[in-house]
């Protein structure tokens, strides 16, 4: 991994190709541009000249957000299968642990859908289309844990991640939130120990950025258990034995009862001292995500490296959400809201 000679030889197409996707990341003059529309329309015509194109001209008028969403994220579903269709291994693996997350995703949306009786189609078209497996519409009729496993995930890749599920028995709220968070656990878990294995700046890059990964939802599975019926116990295995807070930081949220004493606990961590500041007026989620595209932009800096893949993903989401951020600022009418997007470039 860490040889330039075989990097080159074996991705060095598909990191070139990637590269081109990434130099057409939106710019903050951009931005600027699209804060300045007065209608969708105009927002139409500004992402017209910039490289998504002609991406959004045959759309009937007026364009609605979720058109603009859905058209985006199938925009970066095609980046992502041309890259993947060109890959080898261990690139094509790397990418393939890439689509878990949404697979985990969908399979939560779909079970949480089926608890509330909604409509099976239309659960099906909200899954994220990089998560989609051959076997997830039977997911709707699962009424228990072991069902789900064994006649719907047991040949996925999910399976290994539901060995810690299946203690869990009636798919109600609470045995869900805890499902999708021992699934993740176990899926970051695995991804870092992938991404160690394959050495290098690869290993360098990506365990940054999982690390990061992990805190987050350390932190935010703390603040959530607040003031619900999930034990102390049950928390603390539900955060992944990694991270900068692992092991000394974890320890101390697992027994946290109020949100000060989270920030105590993430303000001896230097990185993470400036997320629970208020005067600046930015939400933790909004620093989390600052965050994130800081640490997706570095790796870029460094070349011969797999994680400027896992990188582009999350950049182009970020991106999504800037722009979708602004149209609906301009569809209700919130101007005064508008420059509350996160910047890239």
């Amino acid at each position: 991994m860490a040889n330039p000679m075989v990097y080159n030889e074996n991705d060095g197409f598909v990191d070139g190709i990637l590269r081109g996707y990434y130099s057409g990341i939106l710019t903050s003059s951009q931005y600027l541009n699209f804060t300045q529309c007065e209608t969708l329309e105009d927002l139409r015509l500004q992402l017209g000249a910039t490289d998504y194109g002609t991406l959004l001209q045959n759309e009937p008028s007026p364009i609605a957000t979720s058109t603009i969403t859905e058209k985006l994220t199938q925009s970066l579903v095609d980046e992502f299968e041309y890259l993947r269709s060109n890959a080898v291994q261990p690139l094509s693996k790397f990418l393939e642990y890439i689509t878990y997350q949404y697979m985990i995703d969908n399979v939560i949306l779909i079970i949480t859908g089926t608890l509330h009786e909604r409509d099976t189609h239309e659960l099906l078209e909200r899954c994220h289309p990089l998560g989609v497996f051959e076997t997830m519409p039977a997911l709707c009729v699962a009424t228990t844990v072991a069902e789900l496993y064994n006649t719907v995930l047991v040949e996925t890749p999910l399976a290994p991640y539901f060995a810690n599920c299946l203690s869990a028995h009636d798919l109600d709220e609470l045995n869900i939130e805890i499902i999708r968070n021992t699934l993740y656990k176990a899926y970051l878990e695995d991804f870092y120990q992938f991404c160690q294995s394959l050495g290098g700046p690869t290993a360098e890059v990506m365990g940054e950025i999982l690390r990061f990964e992990a805190d987050r939802r350390a932190i935010n599975i703390t603040i959530n258990s607040f003031n619900t019926e999930l034990p102390k116990e049950e928390r603390k295995k539900l955060f992944p034995v990694m991270g900068r807070l692992f092991p000394e930081g974890t320890a101390r949220l697992a027994v946290a009862d109020e949100f000060d004493q989270v920030k105590v606990t993430c303000e001896t961590f230097h990185e993470y001292r400036t997320f629970f500041d208020t005067t600046s007026g930015k939400t933790l989620e909004d620093k989390f995500f600052e965050y994130e595209v800081f640490l997706n932009r570095q790796a870029y800096q460094q070349q011969f490296n797999y994680g400027v893949f896992y990188a582009y993903i999350k950049l182009k989401e970020q991106e999504f959400r800037n722009i979708v951020w602004i149209a609906e600022c301009i569809s209700q009418n919130q101007k005064d809201r508008i420059n509350s997007y996160i910047p890239i470039m």
